[in-house]
């Protein structure tokens, strides 16, 4: 019944989808000054049922994320900080292994500018974004905002303006209407700012509990992590019996082992909330998904990765500690909390770097995650404290501090250097640089966990580690543990899921050889077409049509056009769940040639190749418009995934139906084989 339903629905989606060009995002704008020389431009969409649109905060490795391009900006205009969203909803995708954004309902988009030509009498931008629901449209809307004629009073002055004009000017919408011109009230300097509208949107579901609860997890894990360092773990019993032997009665000791414990989480807490506060929830997200900041999170994970081994340590300046210890010197509840703050700065040869890596995970969430992420990593660094405080008697069950903790810091510091690739490795996607394809992403673990195996084996030595003549069984255990690992990594040179690790290594298709190492004079990348290159499931795949097509000719095989996208979930879903089915490959595989069309590539097409759309008007530049006016012109639709199947000549083999979109798998497999039969 189930599987009826998801055909019937399908189908309904694909008959509405090639009745006409869909446009399911209908969108107002409006242009207002807040003060002389400044104004807010805001974009206000709504977003029809079941679809959703992705937000400009998406992560990279996703679905396509919002642009904002603005066109005459050089010596017109600046922008005046980031560009404001409403609120959204974040999901976790399991398709592309990312906390998407998105906006379901309605959403408003607001950037400042501040004009620095004063003749200046319109702003241009260009707004690139995908909708989803159970196809895919990448849209890409032009805007002008007319500046307004009135003269805004100097914020200093506190004449009227005399000559009252409309403060926001009808301008055009992408899809052709006027709105309303707004007349404006007579402004001051004072209530200029007040003319903002406010629009009220819908209030949207937060951060799914998963992600903000792995969050908290993996934080909490970390804190307890940090706890078993040799700059922490020896202060335990020491302070605890601070605590209880300074105090004149065990229930004032257990109080004051408590309100430490509670300074020490506000502490870390209060500094999430400054990173969040500082760079701004939409920022942080922003920030870890860009080329420059991965780079730069790589470097500062390699320098964490050196402390913890032992090439130096992280310190804070020792007068910051003196201060600190003085303050804590005064008792009382200042004095407690100075101590916490203490522990922080003593500690932190330790902990910063664990504290850096969370926060910079925790970014690429957004939110309020680098709060949640703190408060856990706090948490398990204050329980100790205020449980040993309550039972003292378990100080005695703590074993004695020595070369272990050395063996936990240097532990922390192979998972530091492993994690520094995972955001080389970000980097080198998003350029398409090919540096750090998959075979290498998983060399470089390889060696960096066989290394860590030979350290708990107790085969190698760091500068900071106890002589020892032999290793405790923990340390067997876990040096058996990381091997096991090290050999489970290693068929993956060979082409291998490694599904534990998915969300890791580069993906299968960015890799040397697609097909895995050793594949034994099968289809590799040398014995390819010319242009053509490996695809998912081992699929032989043209992205350029004309190469797609001369090879169709020589082989005499038909064509399948797959209209699709790097950022288009239902792709993925459609490419893992109904190209994957037994009864499906060896078609894709034998029996037609098979051309993906990238709507959302980028690259600019070279400039004799740039053309005016005379389906649309708008000016084709990269190769994504290319084939998304392709599609327009010659199949009346914009949405992905679209597959048709083509003779040689160009012409759809399926009379009755030439193009399907998202469907399960019989519907698939019944229209792939009407289409071959009908091929001469």
């Amino acid at each position: 019944m189930k599987k009826l339903l998801f055909i019937l629905t399908a189908f309904l989606v694909f008959t509405n989808v090639n009745s006409q060009i869909l446009d399911p995002v209908k969108w107002t704008t409006k242009i207002e000054q807040k003060s002389e020389g400044v104004f807010t431009l805001t974009f206000n969409a709504v977003i029809e049922k079941e679809w959703h649109m992705y937000s400009q905060f998406t992560p990279d490795g996703g679905p396509l994320a919002m642009e904002l391009i603005f066109k005459n900006q050089a010596d017109n205009f600046s922008l005046i900080g980031k560009t404001k969203e409403s609120k959204t909803r974040t999901a976790y995708n399991d398709i592309f292994e990312v906390n998407e954004t998105f906006f379901e309902g309605k959403a408003q988009i607001q950037q400042e500018i501040k004009l620095t030509n004063p003749k200046l009498a319109k702003v241009e931008v260009e707004l690139n974004y995908q909708v989803c629901k159970e196809v895919c449209i990448n849209q890409s809307k032009k805007f002008t905002f007319q500046i307004p004629a009135v003269a805004v009073a100097a914020a200093s002055s506190n004449t009227k303006i005399t000559n009252e004009k409309e403060a926001v000017e009808s301008i055009k919408v992408a899809d052709g209407t006027k709105i309303d011109s707004v007349p404006a009230p007579s402004l001051g300097a004072s209530n200029v700012a007040e003319t903002i509208e406010k629009v009220a949107l819908p209030e949207t579901a937060e951060t799914p509990p998963r992600s903000i609860w792995s969050i908290f997890i993996i934080a909490f894990l970390s804190g307890f992590a940090a706890l078993l360092t040799p700059c922490v773990f020896p202060m335990i019993p020491m302070t605890v019996s601070f605590f209880t032997k300074q105090s004149k009665t065990r229930a004032k000791g257990i109080r004051n082992a408590i309100i430490y414990g509670i300074s020490i989480i506000v502490i870390y807490v209060l500094l999430g909330i400054l990173v969040t506060w500082i760079f701004g929830a939409g920022a942080l997200n922003a920030l870890s998904t860009n080329v420059w900041f991965n780079l730069l999170f790589f470097v500062l994970l390699i320098v964490f990765a050196a402390s913890f081994l032992g090439a130096f340590e992280i310190m804070l300046p020792n007068s910051w500690a003196n201060k600190v210890d003085s303050q804590a010197d005064k008792g009382g509840i200042i004095g407690i909390i100075f101590m916490a703050l203490a522990l922080a700065v003593v500690s932190f040869s330790c902990t910063g770097p664990i504290v850096g890596t969370l926060l910079v995970e925790a970014a690429s969430n957004g939110g309020i995650a680098p709060i949640v992420g703190m408060f856990g990593f706090s948490l398990a660094l204050a329980l100790p404290f205020m449980l040993f405080a309550l039972f003292p008697g378990w100080l005695n069950s703590l074993p004695k501090s020595g070369g272990w903790l050395n063996t936990v810091k240097v532990f922390l510091g192979f998972l530091e250097l492993a994690l520094a690739f995972k955001f080389l490795s970000n980097a080198d996607l998003v350029l398409q640089l090919h540096l750090l394809e998959r075979e290498v992403f998983l060399a470089i673990w390889i060696a960096i966990f066989g290394t860590l195996a030979l350290y708990l084996f107790g085969k190698i030595s760091l500068p900071h580690d106890s002589p020892s003549g032999h290793i405790s069984v923990g340390r067997l255990m876990m040096g058996l543990l990381v091997l096991t690992f090290t050999v489970y990594l290693i068929p993956g040179l060979w082409g291998a899921p490694l599904k534990i690790i998915s969300a890791f290594p580069p993906p299968m298709e960015y890799s040397e050889s697609p097909m895995g190492l050793g594949s034994g004079g099968k289809t590799i990348q040398t014995d390819l077409p010319e242009g053509a290159k490996i695809g998912p499931h081992g699929l032989v795949v043209f992205d350029n049509y004309q190469y797609g097509l001369a090879y169709a000719k020589k082989v005499n095989k038909p064509i399948m056009l797959d209209f699709t996208g790097f950022a288009c979930v239902n792709c993925r879903k459609m490419e893992n769940n109904v190209w994957s089915d037994a009864k499906v490959l060896p078609i894709l595989k034998d029996k037609i040639v098979l051309i993906s069309l990238y709507v959302d590539d980028k690259r600019d097409l070279p400039k004799e190749q740039q053309f005016i759309s005379p389906s649309t008007g708008e000016e084709i530049r990269t190769i994504g418009e290319k084939w998304t006016d392709f599609m327009i012109s010659k199949y009346k639709t914009n949405t992905q995934p679209l597959y048709v199947l083509t003779d040689l000549e160009g012409n759809s083999l399926n009379t009755a139906k030439p193009t399907i979109s998202y469907v399960g798998v019989e519907e698939y497999y019944n229209w792939l084989n009407v289409g071959i039969a009908q091929f001469k």
